[in-house]
């Protein structure tokens, strides 16, 4: 039976160990459970048919017993009766049942082995089922909460490099506001400064109204005005 060739490898697995293995638990869950839940159809018809045989094996071996049973109290009773013959042929029939006997105890053993095995394999597997069905939920929703997270951090990348660029233009608008000052600066310092003395020259240099009146009087004067 090809379930029991992998009989050791089912047994031994476990259901965190591979969880752990999986690149994507997500999905490979899924895949796990459905290969697990066909593992599980092959050891129940399998069971099914092991079972059968232990019971049948059992029963012959019964059978065989007490087929020896009977056969040795004919002997027993064959020499009671001092007929040593008859006893000789019960005697021969129930070693013949024995040697049979020792076959079908060896047929059961193995037949019962099968059946403890797939016994195991059932329960193990049903185990592993249920273990990745309350499992899947959660993982399930541990990586939508990743991708989510993952989302975010690629949208506060974005936001940071925006960030970057406001920075860049505020440093330029601040580099450019110093190179004003500093161009407004030397247009002051270029301009000639202003002599007070010369601005004040004018104002005294011209003849004031005060003058023109003066004058005016002097020559109604000369006019006899």
């Amino acid at each position: 039976m090809e379930i029991l060739d992998r009989f050791n490898d089912i047994i031994k697995s476990n259901v965190n160990a591979l969880l752990d293995k999986m690149e994507n638990p997500s999905k490979m869950i899924d895949q796990y459970l459905r290969e697990l839940t066909e593992d599980l159809s092959e050891v129940k018809r399998g069971t099914a048919g092991v079972i059968a045989e232990e019971t049948r094996t059992k029963r012959l071996v019964d059978e065989n017993m007490g087929e020896v049973a009977k056969y040795s109290d004919f002997a027993k009773r064959a020499l009671l009766a001092k007929n040593d013959e008859d006893a000789k042929v019960f005697i021969a029939k129930k070693q013949e049942l024995e040697n049979v006997g020792a076959g079908l105890m060896t047929a059961y053993a193995s037949a019962h082995e099968n059946a403890v095995k797939m016994r195991q394999l059932h329960d193990k597997l049903v185990s592993d089922i249920e273990s990745l069905k309350s499992k899947r939920a959660m993982i399930k929703t541990k990586v939508a909460v990743a991708k989510t997270q993952k989302k975010i951090n690629e949208v506060s990348s974005a936001a940071g490099k925006t960030k970057g660029v406001v920075d860049a233009v505020g440093r330029m608008e601040e580099k450019a506001q110093k190179m004003l000052d500093e161009a407004n600066a030397m247009s002051e310092l270029n301009t000639e400064p202003i002599d007070k003395a010369k601005s004040l020259e004018e104002k005294y240099a011209a003849k004031s109204s005060f003058a023109v009146d003066e004058e005016l009087e002097q020559m109604k004067k000369e006019l006899g005005l």
